[in-house]
């Protein structure tokens, strides 16, 4: 062995081989005064030769369990409605939502969030705390069908109000207070129909406080609360008001709905809720979110979920329509990456399809 070529091995460096001319032509050579380099004892790529290997070191998890399908219930019989704006989803009366349930457990999704549109819509959004109300009903018939389905209820009047607003409104401007009260009126009625949890997600001040109360006294201590502690005022819910018809008549809800531009305000609203009986903390949307989605986990340890909202669904259908990405590759990636931020539970309506891809 020449005097180099143990200098350089003792010294714990290669050179790259030489490749004499003609032995491979496609594949240039390198010059022969380029830097001598480490060679690396450490080489990350040896993990990933493989499917199985790179399954036994993957950090972060993602399957049907971790998902939850919203629904939307109308009034009716033998409704299917779709949304045009978020193409494969539909409204359903209630049988034709059960019918739906059934299809979502085979998959393995054990979870869905249910949103309500009822006939008549009020000033006050009485539909929402009506005991027959679409909702009420709904949950009625999904436990008696699927009793091992958990049934989480969205608790807001923004779909039940005729001016769109997430709670009622006095001289034009939604009375915080008064919202709170019928908001726990509310979810008292899901809970007495047998929802297995309540997410109000309205972003009134002090609503978690008073509905635990609330439930504890009517005699419901045992049924959770998803808390929407981080609902930002954002653009991407334009799909879902389309489908839930709850656009607002005038104004707007950055009066009580988060600036998409605060963080750190988020930990405090997921700590006050914490702090009045949240069980579960909720950040929406999701995937522009994934930094507070993180903050949120990492600063109260409390079980999270991210929303992954109707504009996030609409924009990856829109570019699968076009040819643009590989849809199930992209939603998969997708929601990893918000299981990877820190959130344990992920609301999207892709939960169905998406389902169906993991098995």
């Amino acid at each position: 062995m020449s005097p180099e070529r143990a200098d350089t091995q003792s010294a714990g460096l290669i050179r790259p081989a030489l490749v004499r001319a003609g032995d491979i032509p496609a594949t240039p050579t390198p010059p022969l005064n380029s830097p001598l380099m480490p060679f690396p004892a450490t080489r990350m790529r040896r993990l990933r030769r493989t499917e199985t290997l790179r399954g036994l070191v993957r950090e972060t998890n993602l399957g049907p369990e971790h998902l939850i399908q919203p629904l939307f219930v109308v009034a009716g019989e033998g409704v299917r409605e779709e949304v045009e704006s978020m193409p494969g989803i539909e409204r359903f009366s209630i049988s034709e939502l059960v019918a739906e349930a059934t299809e979502i457990a085979a998959v393995g999704v054990k979870a869905v969030l249910l949103f309500g549109i009822p006939a008549e819509k009020d000033e006050s959004g009485t539909g929402a705390y009506d005991d027959e109300g679409v909702v009420q009903m709904a949950v009625h018939a999904l436990k008696e069908a699927h009793p091992d389905l958990t049934v989480i209820t969205d608790v807001c009047l923004c779909e039940y109000t005729s001016h769109g607003h997430c709670g009622f409104v006095r001289d034009g401007e939604v009375d915080n207070d008064i919202t709170v009260e019928l908001l726990a009126k509310t979810a008292i009625s899901h809970a007495e129909a047998g929802a297995d949890a309540v997410a109000p997600s309205d972003m009134m001040d002090g609503r978690i406080g008073t509905i635990r109360h609330q439930l504890d006294e009517e005699g419901h201590p045992n049924t959770p609360i998803v808390a929407y502690s981080a609902k930002y005022a954002s653009a991407f819910y334009g799909p879902f008001r389309d489908a839930a018809e709850s656009t607002p008549e005038f104004g707007d809800r950055r009066g009580y709905q988060m600036d998409p531009a605060n963080a750190a305000e988020a930990v405090r609203e997921a700590q006050l809720d914490l702090e009045e009986g949240a069980d579960m903390l909720m950040v929406k949307p999701a995937t522009p979110y994934l930094d507070v989605v993180r903050r949120v986990k990492a600063e109260t340890e409390a079980p999270v979920a991210a929303y992954h909202v109707s504009g996030e669904y609409s924009m990856l259908k829109a570019a699968a329509a076009n040819g643009w990405i590989d849809e199930p590759a992209a939603v998969r990636e997708t929601l990893t990456s918000i299981r990877r931020a820190g959130a344990d539970a992920i609301v999207t309506y892709y939960a169905k399809e998406a389902a169906g891809w993991l098995r």
